[in-house]
């Protein structure tokens, strides 16, 4: 195997969301689940994961040509891991270097780099899709901005977000960290204002409920390009 490839870039602007990311890692905000690092119930609770590694695994497969993944936010890849085969290239950032370093040693695969970047704010890899899997939920609506912005360039965006059940007011602002806009009875929908990213085409791939009315998980598929 090829040694992968591995970016320690810093930005030259502070990383707003480093410090938080960082404490729920070593503080285990998110689980313990006995090991070093774990991203949650969202990225291990079979009827969660499951689902959507079957429907994103079928989008992918769809694709004819050989097709670079962009996983911005990848965590712990135990969601990522299963996904890598369905793709030319695969490319996993996080913004807590200790966790890139842990994913490195870790997952060795031909096709599979790990970068440490915070994706608000330094430049991401090329790519043919990106992937945000409930990340964007955890951060400010500035943030979210930056970070669309630099979505243009990609043909498809596979986004996941944890939603409330029923009727809400989407994108309220929130300071980013472990929580997200379902404290304040929100969700995001980048197609909304003040976002109002505009694609060619959606699609969703999937809805997952939650029990005891915790919302529902959804998964968009858009055309960009």
């Amino acid at each position: 195997m090829k040694e992968k490839e591995k970016s320690n870039k810093r930005s030259k602007k502070p990383w707003p969301t480093k410090a938080a990311m960082e404490q729920v890692y070593s503080m285990k905000l998110w689980g313990d689940n006995q090991t070093s690092f774990y991203s949650g119930i969202g990225s291990h609770h079979p009827e969660i994961i499951e689902p959507y590694i079957e429907a994103v695994s079928y989008f992918l497969n769809s694709f004819e040509d050989p097709i670079t993944v962009c996983d911005l936010g990848c965590g712990d890849f135990n969601v990522g891991k299963e996904l890598v085969q369905y793709t030319n290239k695969y490319i996993a950032i996080d913004i807590v270097a200790s966790l890139i370093d842990h994913n490195t040693k870790e997952f060795d695969l031909e096709n599979l780099e790990f970068h440490c970047l915070d994706i608000a704010i330094d430049d991401l890899p090329n790519g043919d899709i990106v992937i945000l899997r409930q990340v964007l939920q955890h951060l400010s609506n500035s943030e979210i901005h930056a970070v669309l912005k630099k979505l243009k360039d990609f043909k498809y965006l596979v986004l996941t977000e944890h939603l409330p059940a029923g009727e809400f007011r989407p994108n309220k602002d929130i300071i980013s960290g472990q929580g997200t806009r379902l404290k304040k009875q929100s969700g995001l929908d980048i197609l909304a204002a003040p976002f109002d990213f505009e694609v060619k085409e959606e699609r969703q791939l999937l809805s997952v409920n939650l029990d005891n009315n915790k919302g529902v998980i959804v998964t968009m598929a858009y055309k960009i390009m």
